[in-house]
């Protein structure tokens, strides 16, 4: 399939990784020639180009509508590619390598030689993880150099977790988009800078804050959108991370984020919904399957797009249909998305992160709510 440019092929994850290379073979040239390929990972789609080349690095930019302030991560295949990337490796960073790659945790260290100075944003720093999804590794693989990949979709829009989502937004602006099916985890990497002292999370992520601090004790988290995350400090300088300047994650529709008990969530989201409906708003409500069952107890209208995520009692589901529910909610062309809270354990960090930004400030406090 192709659209004014844009191949799309699909390959199956589970096959050998002999296979998954020769089906890959033309991905892996188009990257080679300075062109951009959209690929899965376990976190999200990647749309990614030669790290090295600092031409098909701006195209990334140009095609997403990226604001050049914003640096990029560079995916690995193995550790001996990390060295040429970056400066200097820490301890820390070896042993954080050892625990979670291939896996969805980003590491800051200082930027070596071996990539584009546009990966970077001009910064001092380089961002790199290896991911662990096997299309993503066997196309790095057979690339036979290190990409320049963040999410594969129009700047500020949800993360894409499935190829219709990228083709829906970059179709006819890059070279190829590979579907590999749905990505599992749903949420982007976890972003920890080792430069910083102590470490700083500058992104939540599918690595939980608790597992890094078994490897690195005294890792802290950038407290930024709300998500109760502990002190770190604002950085200045150079960005050095994905996603901290710019809007990001916002579906079209204006969501409004409710905080708070959970049942008086429940009974806020319902009521605002009912309201909003009857003055001939369409209204969606990305929530929990328990949310969902509540409200539709309380008599919300049919009128009224509900869009589940998965479980309170499981947030690692909540976080791999998030993406994919607000895309959803936009499809169905609603005006507003009334969305619910979470606890910020494990997973949940990442979940709030993500919901507090795609909410841009719009934070209503349940039980006030409740009392109007």
């Amino acid at each position: 399939m192709s659209c004014d440019g844009t191949l799309r092929v699909a390959v199956d994850p589970k096959r050998p990784p002999q296979d998954l290379e020769a089906q890959l073979s033309s991905a892996a040239a188009i990257l080679r020639s300075g062109g951009l390929v959209a690929f899965p990972t376990e976190t999200v789609y990647g749309l990614g180009a030669n790290a090295r080349d600092g031409r098909a690095v701006a195209r990334i930019f140009q095609a997403k509508g990226r604001p050049q302030d914003n640096p990029l991560i560079v995916h690995i295949a193995n550790l001996a590619d990390l060295q040429p990337v970056v400066a200097d490796i820490t301890d820390d960073a070896w042993a954080l390598a050892r625990a979670f790659w291939p896996g969805p945790l980003t590491i800051i260290l200082p930027v070596g030689g071996g990539i584009a100075r546009e990966v970077t944003a001009g910064g001092h720093t380089v961002a790199v993880r290896m991911p662990s999804h096997p299309v993503a590794m066997a196309l790095i693989r057979v690339a036979g150099l290190p990409i320049a990949a963040p999410s594969a979709n129009i700047s500020g829009r949800p993360s894409p977790t499935r190829a219709d989502h990228v083709w829906a937004d970059l179709a006819g602006r890059i070279d190829m988009i590979v579907d590999g099916g749905p990505a599992g985890i749903g949420v982007e990497s976890t972003v920890l800078d080792l430069t910083s002292s102590p470490p700083l999370v500058l992104r939540p992520g599918g690595v939980s804050v608790e597992e890094l601090r078994r490897i690195v004790p005294d890792v802290r988290v950038l407290p930024q959108y709300g998500t109760g995350a502990d002190e770190g400090g604002e950085q200045e300088g150079p960005a050095r991370s994905p996603g901290l300047r710019h809007e990001h994650y916002s579906p079209r529709a204006q969501l409004w984020l409710f905080t708070g008990e959970w049942e008086a969530q429940v009974r806020a989201i319902a009521l605002r919904a009912r309201a909003e409906a009857e003055a001939g708003r369409r209204v969606g409500l990305l929530v929990s399957a328990e949310t969902a069952q509540m409200a539709m107890k309380a008599g919300i209208p049919r009128q009224i797009v509900i869009a589940e995520v998965g479980s309170r009692s499981c947030l690692a589901s909540v976080a791999s249909r998030l993406f994919d529910a607000m895309r959803h909610l936009d499809g169905e062309g609603v005006q507003m998305i009334l969305a619910e809270s979470y606890d910020t354990a494990g997973v949940g960090l990442a979940v709030m992160n993500r919901l507090v930004r795609s909410a841009g400030g719009r934070l209503i406090d349940a039980v006030d709510s409740g009392r109007k």
